[in-house]
C-alpha cells in the first residue's frame, strides 16, 4: 500500500504545476496601524516566469527570489525552536534509476536534490545539502505555499475571522456572487470541489491557467477575482475533484480579507515567531501586491521541517494552541467524498500508513509520518515542473530513509 501510493501520488503530482496568481477582494480589509501594507508594485516590473528555469537558473534565484520578484517578509521572532542533533544519524541507502546510492551526497547530486532532512521525534537525523547551497540559504516553495495556507486558513477559524467551514465562500469574497461559486463552501474552495469549470493544462496557452495570471480584469476589482467570476459551473459543488490553481490562491485571498492583514503578517504572527522559526521568509506577491495562497514562499531547509513538526506537536506555538487539533486531523485525512484517483484533505495531499504532504513542483516535499514521528523535508532543482522520473526520486528517498527505522 505503502509503496504504491506513494508512486501513484508522485506521477499525478507530476502532471500539476503550480501558476502564479493571488488575488484580492475588490474591498480590502479594514487598514490599522498594525497593518502591514502591501508593497508598491513598479509599473515596469516584469520578472522572469518561475516555471521556466533551467537548473543552473534555479540555484541561482531559487535561493534568493527576493533579488528577482516582489516579496513580503515573513518575520521571525526572538527564539528559534530547536532542531537538535539527534546522538546517531542515518545514512539510508536510495534505490532509482536501477541504481542503489549508498552516500546520500551522491545521491542527491544525481537528482538534482539541494536540500535533505529528516527530525524523528524532534531531532535531526539525517541533514545535507548539495549544488552549492549551505543550511543557511532559503530555499522557493511553490505550492507547499498551498499547505501553509490551510494552516492559515484554520488559525482564522481559531481566532474567529472565519465563522465556519460551511459558510458560503461569498460572504468573504462578495465580488464572487452572482457566479459559479454561488453555492460553494469555504470547506469545497479547501478541497478543491467547487465544481466550478477550470483547465488546468500547462501546455494550452489558452487554457484558464495559462490566462488567468494576465487577465486584465475589472476596474476596482483584482485580476483573478475579475477572471474567476466569469468562470461557470460543471458540476454541483462537492460532487468531484479537480486541481485548481486558481482556487487555492482564492482561499488566501479569503485569509487575507477574513482577517485584514497579508498572509505574510498573519503566518509571522500565529506560527513565524511563536513556534521559533529560524529565519525570515519571504512571500511572493503578485502584481496586486498580494502574497500568492498557492505558491513561492522561502525558507530555511529547517524551517521547511519545522512546519511538519508544528503539525506533529498538535498546532501549538508558545503555549497556545494556533490551528485547531479538530483542523488540523481533518486538513492532514482524506476529505473527498467522491470516488478520485488521490486522496487529498485540506491543500494536503495523503500518501497512505496515515501520512500526508505538501508538495511543491521542481521537487519541493515535507512528508509527515505521524505514527513514527518523522519529518522529512526535501528542496531540490528538477530539469522539469512536471517529472515523474524525478517525482520517483522523493519516493525512493522516502522509502530509504523510513526503512533505516525499522
Amino acid at each position: 500500500m505503502r509503496e504504491r501510493t506513494l508512486k501513484h501520488l508522485t506521477t499525478t503530482i507530476s502532471g500539476l504545476v503550480l501558476a502564479g496568481m493571488l488575488a484580492a477582494c475588490s474591498t480590502q480589509p479594514t487598514q490599522s496601524a498594525s497593518v502591514i501594507p502591501p508593497p508598491t508594485i513598479p509599473e515596469d516590473y516584469a520578472p522572469p516566469s518561475l516555471l521556466t528555469l533551467t537548473p543552473v537558473e534555479q540555484l541561482q534565484h531559487y535561493k534568493a527570489i527576493e533579488k528577482t520578484w516582489l516579496t513580503q517578509t515573513v518575520a521571525r521572532g526572538d527564539t528559534v525552536h530547536p532542531l537538535p542533533l539527534a546522538d546517531e544519524m542515518i545514512s539510508p541507502k536510495v534505490t532509482w534509476r536501477d541504481e542503489t546510492y549508498t552516500d546520500i551526497q551522491s545521491f542527491m547530486d544525481a537528482s538534482m536534490m539541494t536540500g535533505v532532512l529528516a527530525i524523528k521525534d524532534g531531532e535531526i537525523i539525517l541533514e545535507n545539502y548539495a549544488h552549492g547551497r549551505t543550511e543557511d540559504d532559503r530555499w522557493t516553495s511553490f505550492s507547499v505555499a498551498k499547505s501553509v495556507t490551510s494552516l492559515l486558513v484554520g488559525a482564522a477559524l481559531k481566532d474567529g475571522y472565519i465563522n465556519n467551514l460551511d459558510d458560503p465562500v461569498t460572504d468573504y469574497i462578495p465580488n464572487l456572487a452572482g457566479s459559479g461559486y454561488d453555492g460553494v463552501t469555504v470547506r469545497q474552495l479547501i478541497t478543491m470541489t467547487s465544481g466550478v469549470q477550470w483547465n488546468e493544462d500547462y501546455e494550452d496557452p489558452n487554457s484558464d491557467v495559462s490566462q488567468a495570471s494576465f487577465w486584465q480584469g475589472e476596474p476596482g476589482m483584482n485580476h483573478l477575482v475579475s477572471y474567476m467570476r466569469r468562470l461557470p459551473s460543471a458540476a454541483e459543488p462537492g460532487t468531484e475533484f479537480s486541481y485548481k490553481t486558481g482556487e487555492t490562491d482564492m482561499a488566501g485571498i479569503l485569509v487575507a480579507k477574513a482577517t485584514g492583514r497579508g498572509l505574510a503578517q498573519y503566518l509571522s504572527e500565529k506560527i513565524w515567531k511563536p513556534y521559533g522559526m529560524e529565519q525570515d521568509a519571504v512571500w511572493i506577491v503578485d502584481r496586486d501586491g498580494m502574497e500568492r495562497g498557492g505558491c513561492c514562499m522561502s525558507m530555511t531547509l529547517r524551517d521547511y521541517g519545522r512546519i511538519g513538526q508544528f503539525i506533529l506537536d498538535g498546532g501549538v506555538a508558545d503555549g497556545e494552541q494556533v490551528v485547531p487539533q479538530w483542523y488540523l486531523d481533518e486538513a492532514t485525512s482524506n476529505q473527498l467524498q467522491m470516488p478520485a484517483e488521490d486522496e487529498y484533505g485540506y491543500f494536503w495531499w495523503m500518501l497512505g500508513d496515515n501520512a500526508y504532504a505538501a508538495i511543491g513542483i521542481f521537487g519541493q516535499w515535507i512528508a509527515v509520518f505521524p505514527d513514527e514521528g518523522l519529518v522529512v523535508a526535501v528542496n531540490s532543482a528538477f530539469p522539469r515542473a512536471s517529472s515523474q522520473e524525478y517525482s520517483a526520486a522523493v519516493s525512493a528517498l522516502l522509502e530509504g530513509v523510513r526503512a533505516e527505522l525499522e
